[in-house]
C-alpha cells in the first residue's frame, strides 16, 4: 500500500488499445479460462458488475501474513533493509543484522499457531456485518500463504505449515459470504531492490544484505558448522532480484514514481511475469474466490504485459453463470487508477479515500482500522480508528455508489487484539440495528449536504483522501434509497446536540422529493415527529441510542 502514482503511470494506462505488450505471458502450464471475455479492453468492458457486489456494501480483509511477526507494521519486509528506517533499527536490535537475519529468516517465525478461520469468519459475518471476506494471498514479500504449486517460499513449506488460503476459502463457504483474494506479489521485483543494498556507516559497513544470497549459499555450512535451515531453496526465488537495479534504486521514494513500470523502474522478465500469472491461476482454481483485488496500477504488469488481462479475463470467465448476457459473470476484478473506460471493465477501487460525488459504476474503498499489517505502536498509541469512523466512512461511501472492505489486521498467531475485538463489537452493534439504510440499497438523487459535501475534496493519487470524512459532524448528512424508491434512508454523520436533523434536500416543495412523506422513523427506535418546511425537513430525535449516529428511515408515498 501507502504508493504513488505519476501522470505518465496514467498516461500509459490511458493507451487503451495498445496491444503490443513489451512482455507476452506463457499459458503452457495454467491456461487462461476461455469463453465470453476476452483479455481486450473491447471485451472486458462489457462487463457489468453483479448484483450480490451492488447489495453487499460492506466487506472485511484479513491484512495478515509473514510481516506480522515484528509487529512493527506495514512494508517491514522492505525497510528493513533501509538503513537508520525504524524497522531497520528495530528489526537489527531484536533479530539480528539483514545481511546475518533478514526476511527470510523471519518466515518461519510467523506460526499462527493460534488462528481460527471459522471463528474469525464468523464473527465478522454475523457480529459486524460482512457481506464478504477477503484473505491475503501474497504481499510484495512474496511468499504465498497457500500450498503453492509455483513458489517453493509458501506457507505450506515454511512457517504455520498450513495452508491458509484452504483455510479462510472453507471459513466464508460455511458463513455463507463471498470469499476474495488479494494478490500483491508482482511488485518484489523492485520492492525488494533494497535487500541488495548494504550499510553505509556503523560496525557492518559494506557488508552485503542477504538479498544477493542464491540457492548455492544455502549449502554453506553456518560458522559453528550446522547447516541453514533453508538449505535447498534458492533466496531470489523470494527476493526476485537476478536483474539489474532499477534507476535510483537507493532513493526509498522512487519505488512510487515507478509503480507503473515506467520512470526507471527495471522491466520485469518473461519468466517472473509468467510465475506471478500461474500461482494468481493456481489460487484462482483451487479456491474459486468471487472476488481478487491488485495493489497495482490498473493490472498486474499493464502496460508492459499482458498478464493482468488474461488474469482479469480467466477470472470473469470463470464466473459465468450460464447466462449469454453481458452481466453473466458473477466475479469481480479491481483495480486502481482507472480511466472512465476502464471503470467499465474492471470495479475501480480507491485506496483510503473517496470520491466526491456519486459515481455511475460501483466502487469499492479499502481502508484499515489501523496499519495495513499489525503494528503494536497502534495497538499501544491508541491510533486505531473508531467505532464511529468506520462508520461514517461506510456510510459516505455507500451514499456514493460504493462498497467498504476494511482490514482488520491480525498478529503474527492469527488473533486481533481486544481493542479491535472491542471497536469491532460496537460496529457491529450499530451495524445489525442500522444496516438496512447500508445493505442492498442504491444511491440517492444527491449524496449527501453540508460543508464536506459541498467541498471538491480531491483523490490524492489512488485516495488517501479520507481523513476529510472523519471529520464529520451532525450538520454532514448523508442519503441511500431502497431499490424500490419507496424508502429514502437520511444519516446525520454525528448525533446533534440539540437531538434535531435538518435536512434541506427534504424541504417542503424540494423537486428532489416531490413525493408526500408517508411516515418517519429512527432506525432501533421507531417513529419520530418531523416538519417540512420551505427550508428544510426537521427530524426530532428523542435520544442518543449509541455512540456513533443516527439514521432515520423516510417512507414516501
Amino acid at each position: 500500500m501507502k504508493h504513488h502514482f505519476s501522470i505518465l503511470a496514467l498516461m500509459l494506462a490511458m493507451n487503451m488499445q495498445a496491444q503490443n505488450y513489451q512482455i507476452t505471458v506463457s499459458e503452457k502450464d495454467e491456461p487462461m479460462q476461455t469463453g465470453q471475455f476476452q483479455p481486450t479492453w473491447e471485451s472486458l468492458q462489457t462487463y457489468e458488475v453483479p448484483e450480490w457486489f451492488r447489495d453487499a456494501k460492506f466487506g472485511i480483509w484479513a491484512h495478515w501474513g509473514p510481516q506480522c511477526v515484528e509487529g512493527s507494521g506495514d512494508w517491514m519486509a522492505r525497510e528493513l533493509y533501509m538503513e537508520g528506517s525504524g524497522k531497520y533499527n528495530y528489526h537489527r536490535e531484536h533479530y539480528g543484522h539483514p545481511s546475518e537475519f533478514g526476511f527470510k529468516d523471519v518466515l518461519p517465525l510467523f506460526k499462527a499457531e493460534n488462528w481460527n478461520p471459522e471463528q474469525l469468519v464468523k464473527f465478522y459475518a454475523e457480529e459486524c456485518g460482512a457481506q464478504y471476506f477477503f484473505a491475503l494471498g501474497n504481499h510484495h514479500d512474496n511468499f504465498d500463504l497457500w500450498d503453492s504449486k509455483y513458489q517453493e517460499w509458501n506457507a505450506m513449506a515454511i512457517g504455520p505449515h498450513k495452508d491458509l488460503l484452504d483455510g479462510w476459502a472453507k471459513a466464508a463457504k460455511k458463513a455463507g459470504i463471498p470469499f476474495g483474494i488479494s494478490f500483491h506479489a508482482d511488485h518484489a521485483w523492485t520492492w525488494y531492490e533494497p535487500s541488495r543494498r548494504f550499510d553505509l556507516k556503523g560496525d557492518k559497513i559494506g557488508v552485503k544484505y542477504d538479498g544477493w544470497l542464491t540457492k548455492e549459499d544455502g549449502y554453506k555450512p553456518n560458522a559453528d558448522g550446522t547447516e541453514k535451515w533453508w538449505k535447498g531453496l534458492n533466496p531470489q526465488n523470494l527476493y526476485a532480484q537476478n536483474h539489474d537495479f532499477s534507476r535510483n534504486t537507493w532513493d526509498n521514494g522512487s519505488i512510487h514514481s515507478q509503480w507503473g513500470w515506467e520512470g526507471g523502474a527495471c522491466m520485469p522478465s518473461e519468466e517472473y511475469v509468467t510465475n506471478f500469472y500461474n500461482r494468481t491461476l493456481d489460487a484462482i482454481n483451487r479456491y474459486n474466490p468471487a472476488l481478487i483485488y491488485f495493489d497495482v496500477t490498473v493490472l498486474p504488469f499493464y502496460p508492459v504485459s499482458d498478464a493482468g488481462m488474461k488474469i482479469a479475463a480467466h477470472m470473469y470467465n470463470k464466473g459465468l453463470s450460464g447466462s449469454s448476457s453481458s452481466n453473466g459473470t458473477q466475479n469481480v476484478v479491481f483495480g486502481k487508477i482507472l480511466t472512465d473506460y476502464m471503470k467499465k471493465a474492471l470495479v475501480w477501487d480507491v485506496e483510503r479515500g473517496a470520491p466526491n460525488k456519486i459515481m455511475e459504476q460501483p466502487w469499492q474503498c479499502c481502508n484499515c482500522i489501523g496499519d495495513w499489517h499489525y503494528n503494536t505502536n497502534v495497538y499501544q498509541n491508541n491510533h486505531y480508528k473508531s467505532a464511529a469512523t468506520i462508520a461514517k466512512l461506510l456510510v459516505d461511501i455507500v451514499s456514493k455508489n460504493g462498497n467498504m472492505l476494511l482490514s482488520v489486521p491480525l498478529r503474527a498467531d492469527g488473533t486481533p487484539d481486544e481493542k479491535e475485538i472491542a471497536i469491532m463489537k460496537e460496529f457491529g452493534a450499530w451495524m445489525n440495528i442500522n444496516k438496512e439504510s447500508i445493505v442492498k440499497t442504491r444511491p440517492w438523487k444527491i449524496f449527501g449536504e453540508g460543508p464536506i459535501a459541498n467541498a471538491d475534496i480531491k483523490i490524492n493519487a489512488q485516495g488517501f483522501n479520507d481523513g476529510q470524512y472523519t471529520k464529520a459532524g451532525a450538520e454532514e448528512i448523508r442519503f441511500t434509497q431502497s431499490k424500490d424508491g419507496k424508502t429514502i434512508y437520511v444519516t446525520a454523520l454525528a448525533w446533534p446536540e440539540d437531538m434535531t436533523i435538518r435536512v434541506k434536500a427534504l424541504s417542503e416543495g424540494s423537486s428532489l422529493c416531490p413525493a408526500k412523506i408517508k411516515k418517519v422513523e429512527l432506525l432501533g427506535y421507531g417513529k419520530v415527529k418531523y416538519a417540512r418546511t420551505p427550508d428544510a425537513m426537521t427530524i426530532h430525535l428523542p435520544k442518543a441510542l449509541n455512540a456513533i449516529m443516527p439514521v432515520v428511515k423516510i417512507t414516501v408515498k
